[in-house]
C-alpha cells in the first residue's frame, strides 16, 4: 500500500446506490473488508476510542521527535520504535475478519501484545549488555524465547494488517534458513543485529517514512485533494469525455499527497466517478479509469510512495535524486492513460462538462498557497543541505500555518489530533512490512541464497536480459498481489535486483531498482488481487474483475515503461544527453500512443482487427530501442493514423 488509508465513511456519496449508481460508503467498506486486511480494524468507542486515538497521536509525535533528535544506538531507537507498533498494531487489528464487536480485544491479544512489545522493550533497555555478549546471547534459553516471541508476535501482526502472501515468502525463507544455518545463529541475526528484523527496511521507515505519513495526513486535512480535483475540472472538465481526463490529472496529483492507490481511488474517486457515468462511461470503465490514475500516484514524484526512500538507501543516492529520474517515466505513465480515456471519449462520442458548471480558475489561483507545503519540501529535499527528516518536519509546520489562513477548511486542535492518529495509523502496515522485508534479507545473507538465485536465473534465462526481465515482472505481480509495495520492493531489491544487475544481465542499477519498484505497484491493479481496482468497482457499482482487467489496459504504459527504462537508462537521465532523452521521449509518446489506439480499436473511426494489430505492433516497434525499430514503427503509426483519417473523412463525404 502507500502512505496513508483514508477514511471511505467520510469520502465517498453517501447517497443511496440506487438513486445515483454510485457505491455507497457501505458498499466500498464491504468490498474492501472482503480484500483489503488494512481496513478490517476493531471497533472503539467512547472513551476507549479517545485513548487509543491519543496514543496513536503520541506514538506520531515521539516519532517526529526521535528522526529530529535522536541520538544512541541504533538498536535501542528500531526496538522502542518495533514495540510501539506492535501496541499499536493489536489495538486497531483484530485476529480475524468480520470483528464487529464494539470496545472489545481478547485477552489472548493483549497477552501476545504484550509480550511481543515487551521482547523489544527488554532488548531496548538492555541493549549494551545484550550486544557486548554478540553470539553467546543464544545460549541463554530465556533470551532466546524472547527472540522467537518477538518475531512471532510481528508475523503474526503482519497476517493480520498485511496479510498471507509475504507471510508465505518469509514462512519459506526461514524453513530453508534453519535447514542450512546453525539454529542459535539464525535467531541471534534475525533479532539482535541488524541484519533481521532491525535491517534497513526498518531502518528507513522509523527515520524518514514514519514523518512523511504524517505530513501526507496533515497535507490532506488542509483542503488539497479538493483543489487538485477542482483545479483538474477547470483545465480538462470541458473537453470530450472530460470528467475521466479530470480523473487522470486529480489523482496523479492527489497522488504526490497519499502514495496510497487504495486511499486515492477511494478519495477523487467518490468525486470523479459519478461524472463519468454521467457523461456517459459505462461503470467498469470509470471505476478503472480512477484506479489506474490513483495507482500511478505512487510513482508520482516529490513524495511517491514509501518505496522510494528506500531505494535511495539501496541505491545509495539521495532521495531527491531517485524524485528526480522518476518525473520522464511518471509522464509517460499518466499520458498513457490520458491517451486512452481521449480515444474512448471519442469513440463514444461523449462530450465534456458545461463550462458553467466548472469551478473558475481566476478563483481557484486564490488558494494556490496551498501548494507552499510542497513547495518548500522539494525546494528543502533538492538542495540536499537538510536531512529529508527535517524537511519533512519543516513542510508539517508551513502546512500547519497554510491551515490557519484556509478560512475554507481551518485547520483545529481536532484535525491536528486527526492527523497524528492517521499518521500513526497509516505507519502500521508499513513498518510491518517493512520488519517481514528485513527478516527476508536476513535469510537471504545468512544462507547465501542471492548467489544461488542470481546463478538460477541466468541459467533459466540463458544469459538474455529479456528473459530475466519478463521472469522479474512475474515474480513482482505474484508478489505484489495483496501485498503492500514497500514490501514487495524490499524482497524483489533483495532477490531479483542483483541478478538484473549482474554482468550476465547488465542492467543499469537504477533502471533494475525502477523495474522492480514498478511492478510491485501495477500489482495494485493487476487481476487477480487488485485492490485498487476493487475500491474503484465498489464505487461505480461494477463487476470487480471487468474493473481491474480494464484498469490494466488503460495502465498498459506501466508494463511498458520499465521495459524502456531497463533497455536505454536515457529516460532515468542515466549515462545520457538532452538530444538523446528528447528522443526518447518521442518516440516513447508514439510507441504509447500506438498501443494504447490498437487497444482502444479507434483513432478517427472504429478500427478492424488487421488495423489494431499494425497499431499494437508499430507502438511495440517504437518502444524498442534503435533507430530501425524506430522508422519501422513511424512508419506503421503513420500509416495507420493517415488510413484511419482518410477513411473517416471519406465516410463524412459519402454521408
Amino acid at each position: 500500500m502507500g502512505f496513508l488509508k483514508k477514511d471511505t465513511k467520510a469520502s465517498v456519496n453517501t447517497a443511496p446506490a440506487e438513486d445515483t449508481g454510485v457505491g455507497t460508503a457501505a458498499d466500498v467498506e464491504a468490498v474492501m473488508k472482503k480484500y483489503d486486511r488494512e481496513s478490517n480494524v476493531r471497533i472503539w468507542e467512547g472513551w476507549q476510542k479517545q485513548v487509543i486515538r491519543y496514543l496513536m497521536a503520541a506514538f506520531s509525535v515521539y516519532s517526529i521527535w526521535v528522526t529530529l533528535f535522536g541520538k544512541g544506538l541504533r538498536e535501542v531507537r528500531l526496538t522502542r520504535f518495533l514495540a510501539m507498533i506492535l501496541i499499536i498494531g493489536y489495538l486497531n487489528y483484530p485476529a480475524k475478519k468480520g470483528h464487529s464487536k464494539v470496545n472489545h480485544m481478547p485477552w489472548y491479544d493483549i497477552l501476545i501484545m504484550l509480550l511481543g512489545a515487551g521482547g523489544f522493550l527488554y532488548f531496548s533497555f538492555n541493549a549494551k549488555p545484550i550486544l557486548m555478549q554478540a553470539t553467546k546471547i543464544t545460549r541463554n534459553p530465556m533470551m532466546v524465547a524472547i527472540a522467537i516471541i518477538s518475531i512471532l508476535s510481528m508475523m503474526e501482526l503482519c497476517r493480520r494488517s498485511v496479510g498471507l502472501p509475504i507471510l508465505g515468502v518469509v514462512g519459506a525463507l526461514l524453513i530453508y534458513t534453519f535447514a542450512n544455518v546453525r539454529f542459535g545463529k539464525v535467531i541471534y541475526d534475525l533479532f539482535y543485529t541488524t541484519s533481521g528484523v532491525m535491517n534497513t527496511p526498518i531502518d528507513v521507515c522509523a527515520k524518514y517514512i514514519v514523518v512523511f505519513i504524517i505530513f501526507g495526513a496533515f497535507l490532506e486535512r488542509t483542503g488539497i485533494s479538493s483543489f487538485f480535483i477542482d483545479l483538474a475540472n477547470s483545465v480538462a472538465g470541458a473537453s470530450a469525455g472530460g470528467p475521466a481526463k479530470v480523473a487522470v490529472i486529480s489523482s496523479a496529483l492527489c497522488g504526490m499527497v497519499s502514495g496510497s492507490s487504495v486511499g486515492n481511488t477511494v478519495t477523487t474517486g467518490s468525486v470523479t466517478i459519478p461524472m463519468m457515468k454521467k457523461t456517459g462511461y459505462k461503470s467498469d470503465f470509470a471505476g478503472a479509469v480512477e484506479a489506474a490514475a490513483s495507482t500511478g500516484g505512487q510513482i508520482m514524484p516529490p513524495i511517491m510512495g514509501a518505496a522510494a526512500f528506500l531505494m535511495a538507501e539501496y541505491m545509495g543516492v539521495s532521495y531527491a535524486e531517485v524524485a528526480l529520474r522518476a518525473i520522464l517515466p511518471a509522464v509517460l505513465y499518466f499520458t498513457g492513460i490520458y491517451i486512452a480515456v481521449h480515444l474512448e471519449a471519442k469513440k463514444l462520442g461523449l462530450k465534456g462538462i458545461p463550462k458553467e458548471e466548472l469551478p473558475k480558475f481566476r478563483v481557484l489561483i486564490k488558494k494556490i498557497y496551498l501548494l507552499a507545503p510542497l513547495v518548500v519540501l522539494v525546494a528543502l529535499v533538492s538542495t540536499n543541505t537538510r536531512t529529508m527528516q527535517f524537511s519533512a518536519a519543516v513542510a508539517i509546520g508551513v502546512t500547519l500555518l497554510v491551515g490557519l489562513f484556509n478560512k475554507d477548511d481551518r485547520i483545529t486542535y481536532s484535525k491536528i489530533v486527526d492527523s497524528l492518529e492517521a499518521g500513526g495509523k497509516g505507519t502500521i502496515t508499513v513498518a510491518v512490512a517493512c520488519a517481514m522485508a528485513g527478516i527476508v534479507a536476513g535469510c537471504i545473507t545468512s544462507t547465501g541464497l542471492a548467489s544461488k538465485l542470481i546463478t538460477t536465473i541466468v541459467s533459466v534465462s540463458g544469459g538474455h536480459a529479456m528473459i530475466a526481465l519478463v521472469l522479474t515482472m512475474c515474480c513482482c505481480i505474484v508478489l505484489g498481489m495483496g501485498v503492500p509495495t514497500t514490501a514487495t520492493y524490499c524482497i524483489m531489491a533483495a532477490t531479483c535486483a542483483p541478478i538484473l544487475t549482474s554482468p550476465e544481465i547488465g542492467i543499469a542499477t537504477m533502471a533494475a531498482h525502477f523495474f522492480v519498484f514498478y511492478f510491485g505497484i501495477v500489482a495494485d491493479i493487476t487481476p487477480p488481487v487488485a485492490l485498487a481496482a476493487y475500491a474503484g468497482s465498489a464505487i461505480a457499482k461494477a463487476s470487480p474483475m471487468k474493473t481491474a482487467f480494464n484498469a490494466t489496459r488503460l495502465a498498459i504504459a506501466a508494463f511498458i515503461v520499465p521495459y524502456i527504462m531497463a533497455f536505454s537508462p536515457a529516460i532515468l537521465f542515466v549515462n545520457t544527453n538532452a538530444l538523446e532523452v528528447v528522443q526518447i521521449c518521442i518516440t516513447a509518446l508514439l510507441g504509447i500512443f500506438g498501443v494504447s489506439a490498437g487497444l482502444s480499436g479507434y483513432v478517427y473511426r472504429r478500427m478492424n482487427f488487421a488495423v489494431r494489430a499494425i497499431s499494437i505492433v508499430g507502438g511495440l516497434t517504437l518502444l524498442i530501442p534503435g533507430a530501425l525499430t524506430d522508422v519501422i514503427g513511424l512508419v506503421l503509426i503513420v500509416g495507420v493514423i493517415f488510413w484511419q483519417r482518410s477513411a473517416a473523412v471519406k465516410k463524412a463525404v459519402t454521408a
